[in-house]
């Protein structure tokens, strides 16, 4: 059995705490990983957090499975501008500053549900980080050493501000995937989305939301959905015009992340959502959000 957090900020799965959680989500309250000396900036990459979503107020109870003692406290989904080296996040590499000027209290740092091969970039953040009725976030600092993926880069001295929780989400990111066919080994089979359709696919693209995103019945997007998309694309002789995804995929795990899979070798340009078809694990309504495509 499995079950919705709010909407989809989280998809718990009802197995309990074991293993698999043990290099996916994090407690440790302190810096724990060395100073390789990495630059903030190396080969065009810069070391960055893309959005910081205030997405729940107070967790449920079922969020203990993601990190035990999670219940009743802050929920929020924070994105980077690469995919981060799990093996180097700790809790304690966050900051979370109120309104006020406090700083909120970590308590598990998490890569749950997002763990598809190249969704390794939304880390949920979860604590006491301030109640948005009276002090609510308003930025994330990471202020231990965490690298990129591929060690070249370490985001600690990166900062966002926070998108309040009365906001809906919009895309913060669209990539062209390389191989949209690989499928996910960490955490339990349950967070792994659905795969694009083997048959007429030729290229395919991820978007990230800045939190889960379902329909407002908490339900995933289906092809209605997938219509609403719109990829705008440019031929080998320089025109532009709009297409549709052929299909809608990466569903069924409960994370931020859509694969628009193309049936069109035209490189893509950006790609725009209307506004008020997703919510958020707050029931609020997205925004029309239109982005650049990242290849």
């Amino acid at each position: 059995m499995a079950a919705v957090i709010s909407a989809g900020i989280i998809w718990i799965i009802s197995y309990g705490p074991g293993a698999w959680t043990d290099n996916i989500s994090n407690r440790e309250l302190f810096d724990t990983t060395a100073d390789a000396g990495l630059p903030r900036e190396a080969n065009g990459q810069s070391a960055e957090l893309l959005s910081a979503f205030h997405g729940l107020d107070a967790l449920p109870r079922l969020s203990n499975v993601i990190c035990r003692g999670s219940e009743g406290k802050t929920g929020m989904p924070v994105i980077f501008s690469t995919e981060i080296d799990v093996a180097t996040m700790q809790a304690g590499d966050f900051q979370v500053t109120t309104r006020s000027g406090a700083i909120g209290t970590m308590h598990c740092a998490s890569v749950l549900p997002a763990t598809d091969p190249g969704e390794l970039r939304t880390v949920l953040l979860i604590g006491q980080l301030g109640p948005a009725d009276s002090d609510p976030p308003v930025k994330v600092d990471v202020v231990g050493h965490l690298h990129s993926i591929d060690g070249t880069v370490d985001f600690r001295g990166a900062s966002v501000s926070v998108i309040p929780l009365e906001d809906g989400p919009s895309i913060t990111l669209a990539e062209v995937v390389e191989d949209w066919t690989l499928v996910g080994t960490l955490g339990p089979r349950r967070v792994r989305g659905s795969l694009c359709p083997k048959e007429g696919i030729v290229q395919a693209i991820r978007v990230t939301w800045e939190g889960g995103v379902t329909l407002e019945d908490g339900t995933e997007p289906g092809e209605a959905e997938r219509d609403l998309y719109t990829i705008t694309v440019e031929a080998t002789d320089g025109t532009r015009r709009d297409v549709k995804p052929a299909a809608l995929a990466n569903l069924g795990d409960g994370d931020n992340n859509h694969m628009l899979c193309m049936d069109t070798k035209d490189q893509p340009i950006s790609v725009s959502f209307p506004e008020g078809i997703l919510t958020d694990p707050n029931d609020d309504l997205n925004p029309a959000t239109k982005v650049d495509v990242t290849l």
